[in-house]
């Protein structure tokens, strides 16, 4: 596998913070009230009925997980953690996906339809859309946006180039796409990066302006500080009920919620366990969602490290406690669960049984490899941070509790961190975590499990795998798209990649008098038909 050269590091940062990586493993304290992975609803949950006619004017302040330093959505920070929420208020979604119905209905898009095999998709843009410089949203901005997407690398690109074999003007409104394969969750690429259409005049003074056709437009942006948007009286659904949008940065999770609880901010993004279970438990509506695979050991599988041999991987996978890290680490708030789909998921199948802890496997494994010369010996990268120390020393007590000796190294920054696991490959294990989507599995899956994937932080691979991933991507229906994930189950057990720890549940909680908020794909709120009762 080809590493990427280390220029790209930064680049990399953006792109795998926006994937959920090197954020899992929060540590947290205790609460009274515990998870049940059997009910987890994604969705806006809590927000009632009945106030009549939606109101006119106010404000809604939306403090995200991370700061927002960049408006291109090609610059790899299109996740609903890392930007997704406010470009899409600037630059709208092509598609939107319907948490209810688990369906990807059209946004700016009037329509996206597939042929018999879903190998052909043709896209129909509304009538009368308008970017807000004036300019009509027809088929060659749309095709101008997804190419400057593609060669600037945006988050999607990789999956993009692997799946689509061309795109071209079939009409002043339409765009065709040709797959490579039929894929019957081609639109999941429509609801981030790709689906944000930016205006050509973006780009026409040569700096990169954020010229959009969503329902606000940018009246203030200072990084670390706080964005300002104002509502558009032209948008194509009409002129937003709210006046403003405004996204202040508070880098404190806990300052969030206090501040969301003191009517400061009107919504907030929670995803630490402790505080997701204190909202909960507050009884606070909003949005929520889960992701699979939200934490996992990763284990470096390349030549020339401990994981290279299979037996090790195992035994580390067996000596992995998922509950036990639960318990230290996240202070039993979190789903722990071995199972790359667990209980929550809608792939999930009770017929498979993923590989879970057992200490004795483990010791016997490793004194098997320890009888073929290794010495036992890993080293364990994470960062310098009170929260991820947590997390290594969690994994560090259990493995040295069946025969590792394990040592840690901390890094001083996330960038260091990135640089150490997906440009150097420096390590030997670690904890992340790969948030696949119920609604488009195969994306992140892809990324981080195929052989010729530039972010398989993992260094695995096996043809059988890549087979795998292909039947992911052309599965025909629910049926079988869950056999297949059960096969790759199995074949996970068998190789022992990685040791999951847990699906993530994540809340976007509201102030009481929030209304009309939607939730689409991957933690992206919108906010077109957002109003406030007060």
């Amino acid at each position: 596998m080809r590493r990427p050269p280390l220029a790209r590091t930064y680049q990399l940062l953006a792109a795998l913070t926006a994937a959920g990586l090197l954020i899992a493993g929060c540590s947290s304290s205790g609460s009274d009230a515990k998870p049940n992975a059997e009910s987890v609803t994604n969705g806006v949950i809590g927000v009632p009925d009945g106030d009549g006619d939606p109101r006119s004017g106010g404000t809604i302040a939306y403090a995200g997980y991370s700061s927002v330093n960049t408006l291109d959505p090609a610059d790899r920070q299109d996740g609903g953690s890392t930007g997704g929420t406010e470009m899409a208020a600037i630059y709208d979604l092509l598609v939107r996906y319907d948490q209810d119905t688990h369906e990807y209905v059209p946004q700016l898009a009037k329509s996206l339809t597939a042929n018999g095999d879903n190998s052909v998709w043709t896209l129909t843009l509304r009538d009368g859309a308008t970017f807000s410089d004036g300019t009509s949203v027809d088929a060659d901005a749309v095709i101008w946006s997804i190419e400057r997407y593609l060669q600037k690398k945006g988050t999607h690109a990789q999956v993009w180039a692997v799946s689509v074999d061309s795109m071209s003007s079939t009409g002043p409104s339409t765009v065709q796409f040709t797959l490579k394969r039929p894929w019957a969750q081609f639109p999941a690429l429509f609801t981030s990066g790709p689906g944000m259409i930016v205006a050509p005049s973006a780009m026409a003074s040569g700096e990169f302006q954020p010229v959009g056709a969503g329902p606000f437009t940018l009246q203030k942006h200072t990084p670390q500080e706080e964005l300002s948007l104002t509502a558009r009286k032209d948008y194509w659904g009409g002129t937003p009920y709210l006046d403003t949008l405004t996204f202040p940065a508070i880098v404190s999770e806990q300052t969030r919620l206090d501040s969301l609880h003191s009517g400061n901010i009107q919504a907030a993004y929670i995803r630490n366990p402790k505080n997701v279970r204190a909202a909960e438990n507050a009884g606070d509506p909003g949005a929520v969602y889960t992701v699979n695979i939200g934490g996992t050991m990763i284990i470096n599988n390349r030549e020339g490290r401990p994981g290279e041999d299979e037996r090790v991987r195992q035994a580390l996978v067996a000596a992995f406690d998922p509950e036990a890290f639960n318990q230290r680490v996240q202070g039993g708030d979190g789903l722990p669960s071995s199972y790359l789909f667990g209980p929550e998921s809608r792939w999930h199948d009770d017929q498979v049984a993923a590989a879970g802890y057992d200490p004795e496997k483990a010791k016997s494994l490793l004194e098997a490899a320890k009888a073929d010369g290794f010495d036992g010996k890993l080293n364990y990268v994470g960062m310098n941070d009170p929260e991820t120390k947590d997390s290594a020393l969690a994994v560090q007590a259990m493995l040295n509790s069946v025969g590792f000796d394990v040592q840690i190294t901390y890094t001083t920054s996330i960038a260091d961190l990135v640089k150490t696991l997906y440009a150097q490959h420096d390590y030997d294990i670690s904890y992340s975590g790969f948030n696949v989507l119920d609604d488009s599995p195969f994306v992140r899956l892809y990324g981080n499990l195929h052989s010729q994937s530039g972010s398989n932080v993992l260094g695995y691979s096996n043809p059988a795998m890549d087979a795998l991933l292909e039947q992911v991507q052309t599965a025909t229906d629910d049926d079988n798209l869950r056999t297949v994930l059960a096969d790759i189950q199995t074949l996970v057990d068998e190789t022992a990649p990685m040791a999951v720890s847990a699906p993530y549940r994540f809340i976007m909680p509201f102030t009481e008098n929030v209304r009309g908020v939607q939730l689409s794909s991957d933690g992206i709120l919108l906010f077109d038909k957002a109003w406030t009762t007060e």
